[in-house]
């Protein structure tokens, strides 16, 4: 266990460190939308790839962010026996919950993306606009990989739930602390 515990601490350092990165891509967003609209409103021109970017920009938060949302229990779900449940009770809301939804899930995202995802590798898709972002086919990747990033959360759910099940001591979650430290103890 102690090993499949720090596998479980590697795949939430991983991401911890996805989510923060990503986390600053709203800044920049709003950033760069508010030059989109003293560009067109002040300027009366305006940039396709800066619109683009915004757009890019926000799929990469929310597709990318998805498994650091995950690591913080920050996603969604129905809460009527959950948030009064006993901490055993939520360990094993969280093992059932990841090994009949989200893994089934994120394997059906996986099998069905990629083919899309190939074809618009295979001719670097670019943007349908002139002046677009030439790479599409990285926007459409960001699929595969939001799918990859939640099933290993998943792995790690699963495993920190069995772990604190069978009375396992946890090792406590990332944090800013984790930032400075590259390391991960096994």
């Amino acid at each position: 266990m102690h090993i499949l515990l720090a596998l479980s601490r590697l795949i939430d350092l991983v991401s911890y460190r996805v989510g923060r990165a990503v986390s600053w891509l709203t800044l920049t967003m709003v950033l760069l939308q508010f030059l989109v609209v003293v560009l067109r409103y002040v300027f009366g021109t305006g940039e396709i790839w800066l619109q683009e970017a915004i757009i890019y920009q926000h799929a990469f938060v929310f597709m990318l962010g998805a498994s650091f949302t995950l690591l913080k229990d920050g996603h969604v779900r129905v809460d009527i026996l959950y948030s009064n449940g006993s901490p055993r009770a939520k360990a094993t809301v969280n093992l059932l919950g990841a090994l009949f939804l989200l893994f089934p899930m994120m394997a059906l995202i996986l099998w069905a993306s990629y083919p899309y995802v190939a074809r618009s590798w295979a001719v670097f898709e670019g943007s349908r606009e002139t002046s677009g972002i030439p790479a599409v086919f990285l926007l459409k990747t960001v699929i595969l990989a939001f799918a990859l990033m939640m099933f290993l959360q998943g792995l790690s759910t699963v495993i920190r739930s069995v772990a604190f099940l069978r009375g396992h001591e946890l090792p406590p979650l990332p944090s800013r602390d984790d930032e400075a430290n590259d390391r991960v103890e096994v």
